[in-house]
């Protein structure tokens, strides 16, 4: 007997006495009905709850939201009022947060390749701190501090701790050989530090490591707060940011540390080492990730006899890229009856041009699915909106915030205008 794991569901979801699944007091049969399919279903207080735990866990202010897992006007202005700040990892995810009324300075921009221009608007907007990545960007922030674009800037250095995480190759930043940050083995991190110090072109006010995402083992992050701890030590700098990375469960069988037994192994390990700087932290698909569920319609099946049953929807990699960039595996059920038995086994995918469009490889659902039904994926908050695309001129899916039974659209969706809008051959 196969049933969808309850934990992998938004906080507030529940059984409705027709048998669906609500979130937020919505019924995600009548969401489908007014938004349409593909779908994105966010639970608000999900959201709150573990902005809010993020909070409690490292204290106000040092939390900040990873927003490349997922970033909105909506989205920014809810993690920033329940007490988060923002990292954000270009000009345009900085645009959105200043946008939704989230003050500059508490903002941080990191980027392994800042652009001037990205540069100047940070310093211009008086960011609260921009990570530096590289030499080059030393030369580029000292380039337009000549140009007295705006006060000297706060800044961290991103070392690279040379600690694996136990993650996807593609997802994994703390090793040696990694395009992020000042190598520490090969004293990078340390001429970095020299510089900086010496410069009048910035403010180094800390140090800064990542060493992956959707890490599931707690030590690796232990073992980052130690090497990091050990070489900010002289300096006596104010700040130590350690990054973000925290995983989430996707599929039955997984389990990942909390936000609050991440804050005590991080707390913890850094009391051990004696560290007296303040300690900050990056989640964000740990704040998302869970928070929402994706909801297609269920458009065609196609048994082949001795080889698979192939269940096909309405959206595919352009809303869920994860699965085809790291074969990411994800669960599947029917809102209709989301802990009915799924003894029916097949391979879900969407409906773009491509063999490799695929959703889940190993797909279980009950045995009377059938074309016409919603079908859900969950765990979909963090990295499917936020990485997704226009393939196959396909329009993106909307987004809803729903709490307390009120659905609200933060995110429209696009129309075949909309994929014109830049188009001016």
């Amino acid at each position: 007997m196969s049933v969808l794991p309850r934990h992998l569901l938004p906080d507030t979801a529940e059984v409705a006495d027709d048998g669906w699944l609500t979130i937020g007091g919505c019924s995600v049969r009548d969401l489908a009905a007014e938004f349409g399919t593909p779908l994105f279903v966010y639970d608000e207080e999900h959201l709150r709850a573990r902005c809010r735990e993020a909070v409690e866990a490292f204290g106000h202010g040092n939390a900040y939201y990873a927003s490349k897992a997922f970033l909105c006007k909506a989205m920014a202005r809810l993690a920033y009022d329940e007490g988060m700040k923002l990292d954000v990892a270009t000009g345009g995810e900085l645009h959105i947060a200043i946008s939704a009324g989230v003050p500059a300075s508490a903002c941080a921009l990191h980027g392994n390749n800042k652009s001037v221009a990205e540069l100047r608007m940070a310093i211009e907007y008086q960011v609260g701190h921009i990570v530096v990545d590289s030499f080059d960007e030393l030369d580029r922030i000292d380039a337009l501090m000549a140009e007295e674009v705006g006060p000297t800037p706060k800044v961290l250095l991103r070392i690279t701790p040379g600690v694996e995480a136990h993650t996807h190759e593609f997802i994994s930043t703390g090793q040696d050989d990694s395009k992020f940050g000042f190598n520490l083995a090969n004293g990078d991190a340390l001429r970095a530090v020299e510089r900086a110090r010496r410069s009048s072109s910035v403010e180094l006010v800390g140090l800064h490591c990542h060493i992956g995402s959707n890490v599931f083992v707690a030590s690796s992050f232990g073992k980052a707060a130690e090497v990091m701890a050990d070489f900010a030590a002289p300096f006596g700098l104010p700040e130590l940011v350690l990054g973000g990375g925290l995983g989430v469960p996707y599929v039955e069988g997984e389990e990942a540390p909390t936000l609050t037994q991440w804050g005590n192994v991080l707390r913890d390990a850094c009391d051990a080492l004696g560290v007296k700087s303040r300690v900050g932290v990056e989640p964000g698909r740990s704040i998302v990730a869970a928070a929402a569920i994706t909801v297609y319609t269920l458009g065609t099946i196609k048994p082949i006899p001795g080889v698979r049953t192939y269940y096909s929807v309405d959206g595919g990699m352009s809303d869920n890229p994860r699965p085809v960039l790291y074969g990411s595996g994800y669960e599947s059920f029917l809102p209709r009856a989301p802990f009915a038995d799924r003894p029916a086994e097949g391979r879900l995918v969407g409906k773009h041009c491509e063999s490799g469009d695929v959703l889940l490889r190993e797909a279980r659902l009950p045995a009377d699915a059938a074309v016409g039904d919603l079908l859900a994926t969950p765990v979909t908050g963090a990295y499917g909106r936020s990485m997704g695309s226009n393939y196959n001129q396909i329009t993106r899916p909307p987004v809803v915030f729903v709490r307390d039974g009120d659905a609200r659209l933060v995110i429209r969706r696009e129309t075949f205008d909309d994929l014109l809008a830049t188009d001016v051959g």
